[in-house]
Formats: structure tokens, C-alpha cells, sequence
């Protein structure tokens, strides 16, 4: 119990010697004649914290189970939001793609169901996915949004900077440097959290034999994935960068942590097509060629186009999902720039009304919008690079006047797209 004592003889702090006198509180020990002040305690609290700061991964977990959303140890799988309650958000947010919103809402609800699973004789196995579509599709996006739906830690890193151990560039278990950070480098958060790694067709091996040499930013890459897709411990750097003996490393447990793969795999539908063709011989070729969607390949996508492309047969293997994404038609466009809760336009809109103008894009220049991003094959990412080119000017113009209104038509939309030498 701590005591304030001015008449006990030699009684003093055990650490700086102080005397009751001079002191406010000496706390005594509870075995032994050993006390210490406020002034050594407080001194004590901020070297733990300077520690703590430099060895995250050291410090005690007030909730050490888990974190506060889907720990599998208090949280009931019933609480989880069902496979079409995670459809019915994804659907605010991205336009069409119905087939990889039901892929995906199925494939996180089990994951999170693995993690409240009780322990006995069936050990359920984690589904990593694949996702494959062209630019602007909305890949990255539905990722996002699902993590933002399960309040977990997420992260998106490039697989165009890995590369193998030892040579310059990134290592591969640097990608969940970003997911620590994500999760304030709460270990045990960051283990149940989501990995989007993009640009896994970068990493594809240049040809379709195995590699007898180093493939430093190939094939070597997609081996060293394995362990992280398939559950190990693995030592991470706190910081990122490269690895050394003399570092301190953070243990990280990747067995609860789910990887969705994204790429846009380029020029694949040939190799769709090419597979489909030689499976047509006889007098039935014609009529089984004739029921193939040429227009769209990749929703005919299987595991072996994926190997033919350049993905090893093993990472294959741990990405059991393979979802595909369709191409953005005309309609679809126009309901990207509108209908989302974040859709294109209505950020503008918000964005000029925080000065007070109300900003109106007419139908007709929605509709040229649309039609320069079909031109320019870019999916969605590609209108918003057109819109921005249409309102650069009248953003660095408008806060200077006392404009309230402003009405963005075809013909200044035109304008401004001729002048950029878009068009």
C-alpha cells in the first residue's frame, strides 16, 4: 500500500534514495523493506512507453483473445452478416459484376465462420481468391469495400515490387507490413484481417517451362508466396525494408488471414479461346463454337488458363477461388458516374457545395462522358480521369466568384476534352 510518512526513520526510495520529505508517495514493497517514490515510478512509465514504441510486437495485449470484431473465440458465427447481406452492401457500392459479389460474399462468410469454428476432428480450410478482369472493373474496389464492411484490418500492396530474397527490391513478407499497420500493429487483429495483393499477373514466369535459373521477379516470387497463402509464422519486418540477422522481427501467424488476388491478367482470353477450339472436333464443332460468348472469355476462365498464362500449378492450388470480372458495358458506365454512394459525380458535387455552389451535370454530358471512356478502354478508372479533365477549370475558377449554380453541358464538356488533346 502506498504510504506518506514524514516520521518514519529511514525509510527512502530504493531506487534515487529520496526521503519521505521529499517526495509525495513512497510505495512499498510487498515483500521486503523496499520502497519507491512517485518520481521513480513515473520515470519508469515513460521508459516502458519509448520501449513499447520501438518493440510493438513486445507489448501486453489488453484483450489478448482477439479484437473487438471476429475473434473465434467470443464471437458466434451468427453474427457475422450473411453471404447476402454482404452482397446487398457490395451492391451500393460497385455496379454490376454479379457473379464475383456472390463468389466473394460466400467465400468471406466462411472464412469468418472458420474463425469461430469450435476445435474437433474437422479442420476447415481457408479460401483464398482470385479475382480476373479487366482494368476498371471494379476489383480492387470490391475488396475495399468488403473490409470496410467487416471492420478488419486491410492492406493492398503490389506484387510488382516483390521480388526474390536477396535481391533489390521488396521481400515478400514485406506485404504484411502494411496489414500491421493497418491493424496499429495489433498482432492478433492483423492475423484475422484481409490482403489484397494486385498485379498478380506481373509475377507470372516468362514462359511455360519451369525455370532452371533465377526467375528473380517471376516465378521466384510466386514460390515465396506460397507459405504466406497456404498459414505459417512468419518474421516480419516492423518497419518494412529489408531483412537482417540483427533486426527485431514481428511473428505473424497467416493461417486466419485471407488473401484476395487481383489482376488483370492481359491477353488470357486468347489462351481461353485456344482451349475452347481444340476441344471442338467433328461434324458438332459448329454448334458448340457458336454457343461460345466471344465477346466475353473470361467468364469461361478455368485453372488452366491460369497455369498457361504463367502461374505456377502450386499458387493455383492455394487460390481456390477464381472468380472473373465482366467488361463494363455502356449502361454499366453510366451508372458507375451516378448511382454508388460514392459514385463519381456526386463527389464533384459534394466538393463544390462545400463553397456553397450546387454543381448539375446534364444527361447529355454523362452520355459523351461515358462514350470517351468506352474510346479510350479504360472501364472505370478511365471517367474519372475525363471528368477531371472536364472540371479542372471551373474548380480553380469557381471559389473566386460568387457563382451559386453551375450547369456542366455536351458542348463544354467537348470543349474541354479537345483542348486536353484527349479526343
Amino acid at each position: 500500500m502506498a504510504k506518506k510518512s514524514n516520521n518514519n526513520s529511514g525509510v527512502k526510495c530504493s531506487f534515487c534514495g529520496k526521503e519521505p520529505s521529499y517526495t509525495d508517495i513512497l510505495v512499498p514493497s510487498p515483500i521486503g523493506d523496499t520502497y519507491i517514490c512517485s518520481e521513480c515510478v513515473e520515470q519508469i512509465e515513460g521508459l516502458l512507453k519509448d520501449y513499447y514504441q520501438e518493440n510493438p510486437s513486445l507489448k501486453p495485449s489488453a484483450n489478448k483473445g482477439g479484437g473487438e470484431a471476429f475473434d473465434a473465440g467470443t464471437v458466434e458465427a451468427k453474427k457475422l452478416p450473411t453471404p447476402a447481406e454482404i452482397r446487398a452492401f457490395l451492391d451500393q457500392y460497385v455496379i454490376g459484376q454479379d457473379d464475383a459479389k456472390k463468389y466473394l460474399s460466400v467465400a468471406v462468410y466462411n472464412h469468418y465462420k472458420r474463425l469461430a469454428q469450435d476445435k474437433d476432428d474437422v479442420d476447415i480450410e481457408k479460401s483464398n481468391i482470385i479475382m480476373v478482369g479487366p482494368t476498371g472493373t471494379g476489383k480492387t474496389l470490391l475488396a475495399k469495400t468488403i473490409a470496410r464492411q467487416l471492420d478488419v484490418p486491410f492492406a493492398i500492396v503490389d506484387a510488382t515490387v516483390l521480388t526474390e530474397a536477396g535481391y533489390v527490391g521488396e521481400d515478400i513478407e514485406s506485404l504484411l507490413v502494411r496489414l500491421l499497420q493497418a491493424a496499429d500493429y495489433d498482432v492478433a487483429k492483423a492475423e484475422r484481417g484481409i490482403v489484397f495483393i494486385d498485379e498478380i499477373d506481373k509475377i507470372a514466369r516468362k514462359g511455360d517451362n519451369p525455370s532452371i535459373t533465377r526467375d528473380v521477379s517471376g516465378e521466384g516470387v510466386q514460390q515465396g508466396l506460397l507459405k504466406l497463402l497456404e498459414g505459417s509464422i512468419v518474421n516480419v519486418p516492423p518497419n518494412g525494408g529489408r531483412k537482417h540477422p540483427e533486426q527485431k522481427m514481428i511473428a505473424v501467424d497467416t493461417k486466419n488471414i485471407l488473401f484476395i488476388c487481383g489482376g488483370a491478367f492481359d491477353g488470357i482470353e486468347r489462351k481461353i479461346a485456344h482451349r475452347l477450339n481444340t476441344h471442338v472436333v467433328g461434324f458438332t464443332g459448329g454448334s458448340v463454337r457458336a454457343k461460345v460468348d466471344s465477346d466475353n472469355y473470361l467468364k469461361y476462365i478455368a485453372p488452366q488458363d491460369l497455369k498457361s498464362f504463367g502461374l505456377i500449378p502450386e499458387i493455383i492450388g492455394r487460390l481456390p477461388v477464381l472468380v472473373h470480372l465482366d467488361p463494363l458495358d455502356r449502361e454499366a458506365l453510366l451508372r458507375v458516374l451516378t448511382e454508388p454512394k460514392n459514385a463519381i459525380t456526386k463527389q464533384y458535387e459534394k466538393l463544390f457545395a462545400m463553397d456553397g455552389v450546387k454543381l448539375v451535370f446534364a444527361p447529355e454530358t454523362l452520355e459523351f462522358i461515358v462514350d470517351k471512356a468506352i474510346e479510350y478502354k479504360l472501364g472505370a478508372r478511365g471517367l474519372r480521369t475525363i471528368v477531371e479533365t472536364i472540371m479542372i477549370d471551373p474548380m480553380y475558377e469557381t471559389p473566386s466568384t460568387d457563382i451559386k449554380e453551375l450547369v456542366i453541358d455536351r458542348s463544354y464538356a467537348e470543349d474541354k476534352i479537345r483542348k486536353a488533346y484527349i479526343g
